[in-house]
């Protein structure tokens, strides 16, 4: 919990790391009534429609909020990681997105031209996931309340089997569906003008998770915190013991290069078009080689087994623990 010293927020409660995790658990403690409503704390919700006993689809709804720096950025903008983000929020749980909700709220005197690009990507992504925003709302506020614009998205689905985060198995295989960390890095390349070919990895999810869903026991796209914070609550959630093999990690070199150039823990990193699969063994071959026709780079990076925690095996061979991010993260990424 946050110590009673503590009265103020800070950047690092929002990073998706050790602190977020502890702002989160005090909100909880306050918000406790959950209705008939499932898995909230999940990528999504869960409503069941019909009685439980039926084969009825489940609703699924989730919602985001959006404050980015810079808000156009290598590979995208805020608004096109506002319609992935909460699409493949759906999708992670299984769900078909059946549509968005948009709530922009705007500075007075932001630029129509920029503004209207940033509606073009929401286009785009709305048409390319075939997930249309069904509804929204527009605010302008006076100069200085905000910076710049921010966005708010909800998101509804169907789903007849639900992807939990807690559902992986002992003897699972662990497989990422692509490089990650690249959209941090971008983000990081343009605010502090690096000069780097990475572009931010953010896509919608739902059309390739649509096609493997049958097959998953638990999935997270690792947005905040990056692989470790997703891949240590999955492993706490699920009661298992996750060992990661650092030879197999999916990350470019330059991203590695400009993680270690800020002093940021690359497992912290924030993807905005992965996901990260537990599979059964049997099942682990099908599943990468439908990712593989997406991105060449999806990788089978671990296993689950008896135990706690999450390791990363060394090239050398010895475990070393992964842990929830803790100290320096990147505010205002997604």
């Amino acid at each position: 919990m946050i110590s009673k010293n503590n009265q103020t927020i800070e950047l690092d409660h929002g990073g998706g790391g050790f602190k977020s995790w502890e702002l989160l658990s005090e909100i909880r403690g306050i918000l406790k009534y959950k209705g008939k409503w499932k898995n909230c704390e999940d990528d999504a919700a869960i409503f069941q429609l019909g009685s439980r006993n039926s084969k009825s689809s489940k609703l699924v709804f989730t919602t985001d909020a959006f404050i980015v720096d810079p808000i156009f950025f290598p590979g995208g903008d805020i608004g096109k990681i506002a319609m992935c983000g909460t699409i493949n929020d759906l999708a992670v749980m299984g769900a078909k997105p059946l549509g968005i909700s948009l709530s922009i709220v705007v500075e007075e005197g932001f630029p129509k031209e920029d503004f209207m690009k940033i509606i073009a990507s929401i286009n785009k992504v709305s048409r390319e996931a075939d997930v249309p925003i069904a509804t929204g709302d527009t605010k302008v506020t006076e100069k200085g309340k905000i910076d710049k614009i921010e966005i708010t998205t909800a998101g509804v689905g169907l789903a007849k089997k639900i992807i939990p985060n807690d559902g992986i198995k002992s003897g699972d295989i662990i497989i990422s569906s692509g490089d990650l960390g690249e959209h941090a890095v971008a983000l990081l390349s343009k605010r502090f003008n690096y000069k780097t070919k990475v572009k931010s990895d953010s896509k919608s999810l739902n059309k390739e998770i649509e096609k493997i869903g049958k097959y998953l026991n638990a999935c997270k796209d690792p947005t905040r915190g990056g692989l470790a914070a997703n891949l240590v609550e999955m492993a706490q959630k699920s009661k298992v013991k996750i060992v990661l093999e650092e030879s197999a990690l999916p990350y470019k070199k330059e991203t590695v290069a400009i993680s270690e150039l800020l002093g940021i823990d690359i497992f912290s990193l924030a993807s905005e078009g992965r996901f990260i699969a537990a599979v059964s063994l049997r099942n682990a071959g099908k599943v990468l080689k439908v990712l593989k026709k997406y991105n060449s780079k999806a990788e089978i990076i671990g296993k689950a087994g008896k135990g706690k925690g999450v390791y990363l095996r060394t090239k050398l061979g010895s475990l070393r623990p992964i842990e929830m991010p803790r100290g320096k993260l990147i505010p205002r990424i997604c």
